[in-house]
């Protein structure tokens, strides 16, 4: 009776044992992930903007910091709407050779990652998409905006197809598919129609919820796999410096109008009057500032030869007046030349509107136009030096003039100077005299009315 008694006692006892080292280890387990993941980092980078050469300089700086930082991943919240092949691939070169994983964001809302951005996204070891946003559409178009030709169009859409395979082959078979539809077909999807083919990992509200969407998934990341804690890491944004957000601002096709504008300007107002420097080092600044925003975008430089004839034609308006003609026609063509520089064939992220090329015309115009004025009224304004500007003068006779044969002669008072004077009828002290001709350095006057002398005008 006793040992039926102690035997189920002991089985208890072990069972509680096993009990109570299997919370204990449940404990530690949790307290060793929420350490893991309470101390993990993630550095943020956001951009908004066309791909190009400032987009791969910002995430190769950030990549850089947050590798010195320790960071455990980075996430990129990217809103683009393309650009530049090279840039691309520079990009997708930079992620897959980076030792932290990546994960791109596209979002907020009705954001997108159309054309480069596609591949950008497909090139980043996880990747997430906010509601209400698309990707795709990356068909591979020439620098200026046109349909390449059949041969190179081919060439190039097989290699970036071969690029998009290499990337999303780890997603599924559909994530393959839909990655060259985008190229071959130019096909854009919703970011629901993105995660049902596998092209994306999840659609999150924000990049927080993104974050907590991928804690615990497993990356490769060059060659090693790595688990990512994401849940509740410590976010350390990595903002655009100062220059990078003036070189990104460079890409809006207004402002590098404006600037093109403003530059020429300067350098025509210093080469029409020389001697000066500040409007050709404005002119300089400006222009050289513009032509790095061209650059950056594709145009169609015929364009920018327009803009130079629309130029030439206004600064002939200036040195050779021709009564707005010569204005009217440059006016004109600038407008044809900033439109055919933006919007011809090029993308809808580069395109200048026609109200904005109107405007920056006539705006362009009307200084030219003031210049004009200016000039003009100089050449009908009565010199005032030398001999010319000493006719139709108004002085005063400083005594009366004496008889000389048929003339008369005495002094005036003219500017402050006293001056000889001879006149063909009699002057009297204090009379308003005008100056009809120098004669060496005697002066012939004659008596003016004392209204002529109060409409006299002022030099």
């Amino acid at each position: 009776m006793i040992h039926l008694r102690k035997k189920p006692i002991q089985i208890q006892t072990a069972y509680a044992k096993l009990f109570l080292l299997a919370i204990v280890a449940f404990v530690l387990v949790q307290a060793q992930l929420a350490s893991a993941q309470s101390g993990s980092e993630v550095a943020v980078l956001e951009f908004d903007g066309p791909v190009t050469p400032i987009m791969h300089t910002y995430f190769e700086r950030g990549l850089a910091e947050a590798a010195v930082s320790g960071a455990d991943a980075v996430l990129i919240t990217l809103n683009t709407p393309g650009g530049a092949v090279v840039t691309t691939l520079e990009i997708v070169e930079l992620f897959r050779a980076s030792e932290i994983p990546v994960i791109v964001y596209i979002g907020p809302e009705g954001a997108m990652a159309a054309s480069a951005g596609s591949i950008i996204t497909a090139a980043a070891h996880a990747a997430g998409m906010a509601p209400e946003t698309i990707i795709g559409a990356a068909s591979p178009i020439n620098s200026d905006g046109s349909d390449i030709n059949e041969t190179a169009y081919r060439k190039e859409v097989e290699a970036l197809k071969a690029t998009i395979r290499s990337l999303t082959e780890r997603r599924g078979p559909e994530a393959v598919a839909l990655g060259e539809a985008m190229i071959e077909d130019a096909r854009a999807v919703s970011s629901q129609e993105a995660l049902t083919a596998g092209f994306i990992d999840a659609i999150a509200d924000s990049p927080e919820d993104l974050l907590a969407a991928l804690d615990g998934r497993t990356v490769l990341v060059n060659g090693q796999e790595q688990v990512l804690h994401t849940a509740v890491a410590n976010q350390t944004a990595i903002p655009l410096t100062f220059i990078e957000m003036l070189l990104l601002a460079l890409t809006n096709t207004v402002l590098v109008s404006i600037l093109m504008a403003i530059g020429v300007q300067a350098i025509i107002i210093e080469i029409s009057s020389p001697g000066g420097w500040v409007a050709g080092f404005i002119g300089v600044l400006f222009l050289g500032i513009g032509l790095y925003g061209l650059g950056q975008l594709p145009v169609n430089w015929l364009g920018l030869g327009l803009i130079l004839v629309a130029f030439v034609l206004l600064g002939l308006e200036i040195k050779a007046p021709t009564h707005g003609a010569l204005a009217v026609a440059g006016t004109i063509t600038l407008i044809a030349g900033l439109l055919v520089l933006f919007n011809s064939g090029t993308p809808e992220f580069v395109r200048l509107s026609i109200p904005a090329a109107i405007a920056i015309a006539l705006v362009t115009a009307g200084f030219f136009i003031v210049i004009v004025a200016f000039a003009v009224r100089a050449q009908r304004r009565q010199p005032i030096t030398g001999q010319q500007g000493m006719m139709g003068q108004i002085g005063t006779a400083r005594d009366s003039f004496d008889p000389d044969g048929i003339l008369y002669r005495g002094t005036i008072t003219l500017k402050g100077e006293i001056w000889q004077a001879v006149a063909s009828q009699p002057i009297h002290f204090g009379d308003a005299v005008r100056v009809q001709q120098l004669q060496g350095m005697k002066i012939q006057v004659e008596p003016v009315a004392e209204t002529a002398v109060l409409e006299q005008p002022t030099p």
